[in-house]
């Protein structure tokens, strides 16, 4: 596989909501309006992957609970561009932006099923905090935190 180039750029609801309809692993994307309110009055940050001017990947996170940790609450890599290091990049520019606007951990949340996601949270220094049980428990949510240095 060639490598791509990319770079992280500041995006918008409507470029990540475009983006969240074209990744497989969401059954059911969210649309604008639940974004506007999960991120108005918050601190939040949306960012997009580009490569040759077209969007490939996006991650949105804010501040879901108030304290010191940042939620990454959506996020993904179109499949023809993953194992390119786009998802790190992300994560990266994230994980940044979160330790200068004062958060010392950053926390996700996803389903037991996403096992790509559940590996790249982990090999990323995330660990699991709880575990919400569902049935069947492929539908389990997985809560992980990383400590931000």
């Amino acid at each position: 596989m060639t490598k791509i180039s990319f770079h992280i750029r500041p995006g918008s609801i409507l470029e990540a909501v475009a983006l969240s309809r074209q990744i497989p692993e969401f059954d059911n994307p969210h649309d604008e309006q639940i974004y506007q309110e999960r991120l108005s009055g918050k601190t939040h940050l949306i960012i997009i992957a580009e490569s040759q001017e077209l969007p490939v990947g996006f991650k949105v996170g804010y501040d879901k609970f108030g304290d010191s940790s940042f939620y990454t609450w959506m996020g993904g890599v179109l499949p023809e561009y993953r194992s390119q290091g786009i998802a790190k990049s992300l994560a990266s520019y994230q994980e940044k932006f979160a330790k200068e606007e004062g958060f010392d951990s950053v926390i996700l949340k996803t389903r037991n099923r996403h096992k790509n996601m559940l590996r790249f949270a982990i090999s990323s220094g995330f660990e699991i905090i709880d575990v919400d049980e569902r049935i069947p428990t492929a539908e389990s949510r997985i809560l992980l935190k990383k400590i931000l240095s």
